[in-house]
């Protein structure tokens, strides 16, 4: 089982606005990216890392440093932010 990555790790400050508890479950969709939403944020950082079986606080805190210093702003859905995430993270580790 893959850890999950929780509010608790992120070192950025968030947004953490009022959401469905099921809005952020399943696989990222073309619903529109917000990279200030902590919800959203974690989300994605959570899928990442379930679908190559990272398992480390690490993993995740170089995801995020990524998603807060390195996206680009054409990254617009949950869906593009995560192919990127694939392409920048495996290139780089």
């Amino acid at each position: 089982m893959v850890m999950k990555y929780t509010k608790d790790y992120l070192v950025r400050q968030y947004n953490w606005p009022p959401e469905n508890a099921t809005m952020y479950t399943g696989t990222p969709s073309r619903r529109i990216f917000d990279p200030e939403n902590g919800n959203q944020v974690l989300f994605i950082i959570n899928c990442f890392c379930d679908s190559i079986g990272l398992m480390s606080s690490n993993a995740g805190e170089k995801l995020e440093e990524l998603i807060s210093t390195q996206l680009p702003p054409d990254m617009k859905s949950e869906l593009a932010v995560f192919n990127w995430l694939k392409g920048v993270y495996l290139y780089q580790s």
